[in-house]
């Protein structure tokens, strides 16, 4: 059994910085700032092995240099030069292997929030950034509607027990519009009442698991009669395409 731990570290107002950790060894994911990373660290007696990063923001990538002045490490991430810090650029179909942790990543390229986002996905547990949010999913800062609808589809795919770990505390915001979309389905009561539990007692909403998200995330449901009637009334006019739906629930979620 593999007794590598994930576990959250806050950063700025709603980022998690995801460490593993396992034995006296750890790794950050998406470390948009490394002094809660450096004193979770120092207070855990723990030596930084590996960065992992799946996308260019500052606010996954700011740590980085930081880090590194500490500690002389791997930085795993996609190919682009926007990360200074990247010393093994990954594509699509690429394996980032952490024998610290026997965990073998597979990459997967999610474009749309950003044009060259990658995905971490191994052991059960999914890396996504800001791609794929619980009960939600990235702006589309780089990428296009049929960009970002085609990468969540891949993540749909696989297994519904997958741990999805991305990057922010957005979880109830976005079951309120989850709601406006699709206010009859029964999952998504069912999840607000847990996770205002959780958020009241300070904890996180995360991970959610892909099977939870295909029952309630509503930019996973593009092809349901019911999401597809509330984009339509949304638009003003009968949609059909996938990806027209989509594209119209992400412009009604940016302005909700």
């Amino acid at each position: 059994m593999n007794n590598t731990n994930i576990v959250p570290v806050r950063a700025f107002q709603d980022n998690y910085i995801w460490i593993m950790r396992r034995g006296g060894n750890a790794a950050a994911i998406d470390p948009g700032d490394a002094a809660p990373v450096l004193d979770y660290l120092r207070n855990e007696r723990l030596r930084l092995t590996a960065i992992l990063n799946t996308h260019h923001h500052a606010d996954h990538v700011g740590g980085n240099a930081e880090l590194l002045r500490h500690f002389d490490v791997p930085v795993y991430g996609p190919a682009d030069p926007r990360i200074a810090e990247v010393s093994r650029g990954l594509r699509d179909g690429d394996r980032c292997a952490l024998a610290e942790y026997g965990i073998e990543f597979a990459v997967i390229e999610i474009p749309g929030h950003t044009r060259t986002h990658i995905a971490f996905y191994g052991d059960g547990m999914l890396f996504c950034g800001d791609t794929l949010f619980a009960c939600g999913c990235g702006r589309l800062f780089e990428g296009t509607p049929q960009q970002m609808h085609d990468s969540l589809t891949r993540l749909a795919a696989l297994p519904g027990a997958t741990r999805v770990y991305c990057g922010h505390e957005y979880t109830l915001a976005n079951l309120r519009f989850a709601r406006a979309v699709e206010p009859d389905n029964p999952a998504l009561a069912q999840w607000e009442h847990a996770a205002k539990a959780q958020r009241a007692h300070g904890e996180p909403t995360l991970p959610s698991t892909l099977a939870r998200e295909t029952s309630a995330n509503p930019f996973l449901r593009c092809t349901e009669p019911a999401v597809i009637a509330a984009a339509s009334r949304h638009a003003g006019r009968p949609l059909v395409d996938p990806v027209g739906v989509f594209g119209v629930l992400r412009e009604w979620k940016n302005d909700f």
